[in-house]
């Protein structure tokens, strides 16, 4: 059945978006029927809509975005690619120097970098993360600053604009985060909107910022914007990510490292 007599531009966007992601892939012409709107109209709300990061505009239509899973809890992640993530915690802590001031994000990727630094001299951590909190808090060498906000329980992380208005007190060496998801052109995502603006934040306070993420991160989008990857200076992967996606960032500007 064709929709007809929208109220405004925007609510036949939105409906435009909903129809594509229902049908996964549709033609301009599916959209000028449905939506009882002419070729031109049809193509111009297709390319806003991809202007928008909405739907992947390909030729002679469009389709849906690979959307990134729903994420369960962090403590329920520890097991998920727990290989994986012990690597990429090994590479991105051997870019940490001791001396060195280091923001250490939420996440359970984050946290395997945390137990990499345990025993590392004259370390300060600045972090939002429980986890991390929880793996330093005996280290000798390690002089932490917590960073306190709105505790979101199921990453375990300090957010909001509590948290903001403390990371504009200091500055980092380096910042090492993790993302729920990585597209070449549609940046850095995550799902829930509040914990990317904090992130935003983060990204501010580094002199250099390092994304820790592992293979299923990549080519999904979630619905939070964070940043472009191009405010990434290194990527820390593992080796199942593929060749193309490491290629694509290369291409950006981004140094990419892999186990």
């Amino acid at each position: 059945m064709k929709t007809k007599n929208f109220v405004s531009n925007t609510e036949r966007l939105e409906r435009i978006v909903d129809f594509i992601e229902s049908r996964k892939s549709i033609t301009v012409a599916e959209v000028a029927s449905e939506f009882s709107i002419g070729m031109t109209t049809a193509r111009r709300d297709l390319d806003t809509l991809a202007d928008q990061g909405k739907i992947q505009r390909v030729h002679g239509g469009a389709m849906a975005l690979p959307k990134a899973p729903p994420e369960p809890p962090a403590l329920y992640r520890t097991q998920e690619q727990a290989v994986e993530k012990q690597k990429i915690g090994r590479l991105a802590a051997a870019l940490i120097e001791d001396g060195d001031t280091v923001f250490l994000g939420a996440g359970t990727t984050v946290m395997e970098v945390a137990r990499e630094l345990v025993n590392r001299r004259d370390l300060t951590v600045i972090t939002n993360s429980l986890l991390v909190i929880n793996t330093l808090a005996e280290a000798p060498g390690i002089n932490m600053v917590v960073l306190g906000g709105f505790f979101r329980s199921s990453e375990k992380s300090f957010i909001g604009h509590m948290t903001e208005q403390a990371l504009a007190e200091f500055r980092a060496a380096k910042v090492v985060m993790g993302v729920r998801a990585v597209d070449v052109e549609l940046g850095l995502t995550e799902e829930f909107p509040p914990e990317a603006q904090t992130n935003r934040a983060v990204l501010k306070i580094g002199q250099q910022v390092i994304i820790v993420a592992d293979h299923t991160k990549f080519g999904r989008v979630a619905g939070a914007f964070i940043a472009p990857v191009t405010a990434v200076n290194i990527m820390v992967t593992d080796s199942n990510t593929p060749q193309e996606y490491i290629q694509a960032l290369e291409a950006q500007g981004v140094r990419v490292i892999k186990d």
